[in-house]
Order: C-alpha cells, then structure tokens, then sequence
C-alpha cells in the first residue's frame, strides 16, 4: 500500500491519540492554537511516513509532536525577549487539551503560573519537565524521544525543576469552596470600590498582570507589584460605569468559573467571553491575578463556553 495515502484505521490510530498530543503541545507552548497546528502538522508527517515501519505509533508521534514544538519554542525565543510581554492562552477546566489531571504534578503542569514560568526554561528544559512530570515517560523514554542521553535528561529535570520550585511551595492545592468565596469577595469589593477590604484580600507580594484590553494589541501587557496598586486598578477596572459598557457594547453578566484548574470570573456578552480574570491563591489571600481581554486568548476559552452549562451568574447586569 502507498505510505503517502492514509487508510480510516490509520487515521483512526491517530484520532485516538490527538486529545493527548494536544495536551503534550499546549503544556510545551502555552498556545492553544499553536497546539492545534502542532498536531495538525504532525499529522502530515503520520501521512507522509512508511507507518509500516512504525513499531509504536504513540511513541513515534509524541516524538514528532514535541519535537515540532521544540522547533517552535526556538524559533518564538528571539521574539519574546525582544517583546518581553507573554501570557498564556487560558482554558476552561474540562476542556480535553488540558489533558491528563489525575496527579498533583499533572495539575500544576497546565496551571497558568507555571506555564508563565516555563516561559523561563530553556526548550530542552520545558520538554523534559512536561514528559516528566504530566505524562510520566522514563528518562530512557525522554532520552530517546530528545535524542539525548539519559543523563541530560535528569540534569534539564533538576534544573527546570529547581527554577518553579518556587510556583510549586507557593501554590498546592486550594479547597474548591474557599478559592470562590475569595473571589466572590473580590469582585464584590472591586464592584463596589472597597479598596481597604480590595487589599486584605491580596499577599503582600501580590502582582497583576494584563494584556491591556480587547482593542489594544495582544503583545502589549501591564504590571502591577504593590498590593494598593493592584486594587486601585481592580476598582477602576471592575467597578461598572457606563463608558465600559459602552466599550464592551452592552451589559455583560459576570460568571464564575474555573480556568486551568484556577478560579476565574468571565465577563459574558450575548454568550461570548470577552474577558476572563484568573486568580492565584495561597493561604487564603489573592498573589496572582492575570487578567485576559485579547481576543486571540480567548478564542478556543470562548468555544469552549458556548457549549458549557453555566451555573447561575454572579452579577447578572453588570
């Protein structure tokens, strides 16, 4: 049989395994979309190639796959540093690119302050770390999908390891029903402009992060390290005035909702999110919030909502 012409089984063998590719490429590039064309590309590479040579299918496409996000993560690297402004692309919980959650370390891969921090790590770095730690590969596995020895492996494990340590003691896992109380609490002070109660609720080392608004450009980020700044722009920013309603072109409702296994509130308009706000906490205080209005973070976040089930909003008329 031709290489180059793919029979239903073969791309069945491949459908099978795209949910866990794009989960291996959205943790390796903090990009939903870059992930889906990862695999997409991956795929081309499954049509091209003689599959009866392939002894272990899994094996041969999650080496294609990392490897075509290595090659993206080296090409992105110049860019970055000369932009310096970053965040990645956030998901609704339940959403299958989030892939495997059964294990803390898993967990933590695809929360949004260690694929922030990630952006760090050096590309062989990164990819060790996410075969590590979420899919649980051997050091010989990784050695052989990098084409490195196992010994490297185990040096870019420490190293990566070492440089999010700092993510993982401040992070762990919060109770479900305090993570929304907080926040609940949050958005009622930021509504209402409390900024003394606005403050209680943060760490002393709170910062916040944005990427501006929806008109502005994507690459353009705005930061904020002091807890009285941080509500100062929360009550400006989340407090509703009728020049916002205009700029986002109605009244959205706001909803809570979990976002990379994080709590988050989404402003909603005629069933689109158009902008979400994350939340980091720790000890029961608020230490990182991020909050997200460029459309092109938001795109696959916004599919995904529109086939969601919402509970009740927490601000019907905002």
């Amino acid at each position: 049989m031709d290489s180059t012409v793919t029979d239903p089984f073969d791309t069945d063998r491949f459908e099978d395994s795209r949910n866990r590719l794009a989960s291996l490429a959205y943790r390796l590039l903090g990009s939903a979309a870059d992930a889906e064309d990862a695999v997409q590309d991956a795929f081309l590479h499954w049509q091209a190639a003689d599959r009866q040579l392939i002894k272990v299918p899994e094996a041969w496409l999650t080496k294609v796959v990392t490897n075509l996000c290595l090659d993206r993560l080296r090409s992105a690297q110049s860019r970055r540093e000369r932009v310096r402004a970053w965040l990645p692309e956030p998901l609704l919980d339940g959403d299958p690119m989030l892939g495997p959650a059964d294990m803390i370390e898993q967990r933590e891969s695809v929360s949004l302050a260690v694929l922030t921090l990630m952006e760090r790590l050096s590309p062989l770095e990164r990819a060790v770390y996410v075969l590590r730690e979420a899919f649980s590969y051997s050091h010989a596995d990784i050695a052989e999908i990098l084409d490195i020895t196992e010994s490297a492996s185990q040096q870019h494990l420490h190293r990566a390891r070492r440089r999010l340590a700092a993510v993982r003691r401040r992070g762990g896992e919060v109770d479900p029903a305090s993570a929304r109380r907080i926040v609940e609490e949050f958005l009622a002070a930021a509504s209402s402009g409390r900024t003394e109660r606005l403050v209680a609720l943060l760490t002393d080392d709170a910062t916040a992060i944005s990427d501006s608004n929806a008109a502005g450009p994507a690459d353009t980020l705005l930061q904020y390290n002091t807890p009285q700044r941080i509500a100062a722009v929360a009550r400006a920013g989340l407090k509703p005035t009728p020049a916002k309603r205009r700029l986002a072109g109605g009244t959205p409702t706001i909803h809570y909702a979990l976002v990379n296994g994080a709590p988050a509130i989404l402003f909603v308009l005629d069933d689109q999110v158009i902008g979400a706000v994350t939340f980091d906490i720790t000890n029961g205080k608020i230490a990182t919030i991020r909050g997200i209005a460029a459309p092109t973070r938001l795109t696959r976040l916004a599919e995904a909502w529109r086939q969601h089930e919402p509970d009740p909003p927490l601000i019907t008329q905002w």
